[in-house]
């Protein structure tokens, strides 16, 4: 099978992007019936994260147990012979000698894009600086279609720092393919998202006024204002509680409407719209072990994408290839 990456939304197309979904349904099923497949027996994941992660990291390295494969992992750029000066590149080249699939968050932009021109095995973009997160555009898209059921014609309003929110751009790249959907853009001045990602976008608007727009929204999507991204603590903490929102904000808001964010919060969700039936975020931690599931299995060959809309016509079982 040739190497297959996953670097960026912008590599996928529509179909690809059902197809992937519908192997993370088939995942969440095979779970809940078994607790584990054996997909991916035998084969090893690396795990390097030069970035700190709690839900990213845990869920591929759970996901890959899952599917019955193992994992070394490392965290931290100081764990590396990177810092005694070794590249990127000799680090990849060096890690890919033990493993079958390399996932890797890094703080630079372009890191993973690097990290997959070096390597002759699968490499997963786990979120490359300020850049893309693919794999949580991907959770996000299967949150929304569980519990909305389409994409088409909804109204979404994507909150917080859109500058620097790698899960945004991700998302705001997979959801824009779909039609009729309006993407509401609320960041202060300093943080609003750049134009690159806007390019295929056919509906949206800007403003710094969640209240205003609240109640048009079918999935409201909050992301914390990023410390780390910030040059100047001063800015940062003159922005950090730009957009809170709580219970109070929530009584103008549809009742289906759903809430998501990627997690962490650090204050942009009061713990009072926890108990709240349409709060979701912590549902999208849980659907990102399926999907991951289902990436790793894409990358390895267990997967055929090719085989599109399987949910429609009642062929899902066929999508894992066992051979």
């Amino acid at each position: 099978m040739p190497k297959q990456d996953i670097i960026s939304i912008s590599d996928f197309s529509k179909d690809e992007l059902e197809a992937i979904l519908e192997a993370s349904f088939k995942m969440e099923e095979e779970v809940n019936a078994k607790g584990s497949l054996d997909l991916l027996r035998g084969k090893i994941l690396a795990s390097l994260f030069f970035e700190p992660s709690t839900r990213t990291r845990f869920s591929f390295e759970a996901a890959m147990f899952k599917l019955g494969g193992q994992v070394v992992s490392a965290t931290g750029v100081n764990f590396s012979s990177m810092a005694k000066g070794e590249t990127l590149e000799d680090t990849i080249k060096t890690i890919e000698r033990y493993a079958d699939v390399i996932v890797i968050r890094h703080p630079e932009l372009g890191s993973a894009k690097i990290a997959a021109g070096a390597a002759k095995i699968p490499v997963v973009n786990a979120g490359d600086g300020p850049g893309d997160h693919p794999t949580q555009a991907f959770l996000d898209f299967y949150t929304i279609k569980k519990e909305k059921k389409t994409i088409e014609g909804l109204k979404i309003a994507m909150v917080g720092d859109l500058k620097y929110g790698r899960t945004m751009h991700s998302t705001i790249q997979l959801l824009s393919l779909y039609n009729d959907v309006k993407f509401y853009l609320v960041s202060p001045e300093e943080l609003k998202t750049p134009s690159k990602y806007l390019e295929n976008v056919a509906d949206y608007e800007e403003t710094e006024d969640l209240k205003s727009v609240l109640p048009e929204v079918d999935v409201l999507y909050m992301t914390r204002i990023q410390k780390e991204r910030f040059a100047e603590e001063a800015d940062y903490l003159r922005l950090k509680d730009s957009f809170i929102l709580n219970k109070s904000l929530l009584a103008n808001a549809k009742n289906d409407m759903i809430i998501m964010h990627p997690l962490p919060r650090v204050n942009e969700i009061a713990t009072d719209v926890d108990e709240d039936r349409r709060a979701k975020y912590f549902d999208q931690v849980e659907n990102g072990l399926y999907v991951r599931m289902a990436l790793l299995a894409f990358v390895l060959g267990k997967i055929d994408i090719r085989k599109l809309s399987l949910r429609a016509n009642g062929e899902r079982g066929n999508l894992l290839n066992n051979g």
